[in-house]
């Protein structure tokens, strides 16, 4: 069974997960101003992407973009992955296809550990893709935990590319950001959050 198939309700009885939902948790995090040439791509980016009105183009221009400016405020030395495939555990359904998989090491031609954040794109619908998310973040703690990389906590966000919702993973316990946040009303709050996820911060 891919992640792609995974319910909220599935992925926390097949992995014995505590859920927590909570209004604003990644609320309190500081904004990060957005660089000049991010602030002319998505002005250009976001209405191409919506007028497509697929996943593919969103992905492609909405959330790459933004995921792209994350590697850059770290200066490049995290990794990026798009549409890679991700097989951890076929047995406990923990296969399939990430969109977008971010890293802590800066190795760029294969996956490496410490993974820390997991990215879905969807077209409208992110409430039904929690499950797909959480279980990929399932997947890249024990990916990390088999590279003997263990970190504190793994983040995922599922997002339409203009619409994000943040999700936060610490030993059993899942923490759901019930908040919506907007990239068109506030950028600089959503690459806040990246990044202080990616700074284990969040």
């Amino acid at each position: 069974m891919p992640y792609s198939d995974f319910t909220i309700k599935q992925v926390q009885q097949d992995f014995d997960l505590d859920i927590i939902e909570k209004r604003g948790i990644f609320s309190i995090l500081a904004p990060i101003t957005i660089s000049d040439y991010l602030a002319i791509t998505l002005e250009e980016n976001i209405p191409l992407a919506v007028a497509i009105n697929t996943e593919k183009a969103k992905s492609e221009l909405i959330i790459s973009t933004v995921l792209v400016e994350v590697r850059k405020i770290f200066d490049r030395k995290i990794s990026f992955f798009s549409g890679v495939e991700f097989n951890v555990d076929k047995a406990k359904g923990l296969n399939g296809y990430c969109d977008f998989l971010m890293s802590l090491s800066p190795e760029q031609l294969f996956i490496k550990s410490p993974i820390i954040a997991l990215v879905e794109a969807k077209n409208e619908n992110i409430m039904g893709g929690l499950g797909q998310c959480i279980a990929e973040m399932i997947a890249a703690k024990i990916f990390n935990e088999t590279e003997g990389n263990s970190i504190p906590s793994i983040y995922g966000t599922v997002t339409t590319g203009l619409i994000w919702k943040f999700i936060k993973l610490t030993g059993q316990t899942i923490q759901i950001d019930l908040k919506d946040y907007s990239l068109d009303e506030n950028p600089a709050q959503i690459l806040g959050i990246l990044s202080s996820m990616m700074a284990q911060k969040a």
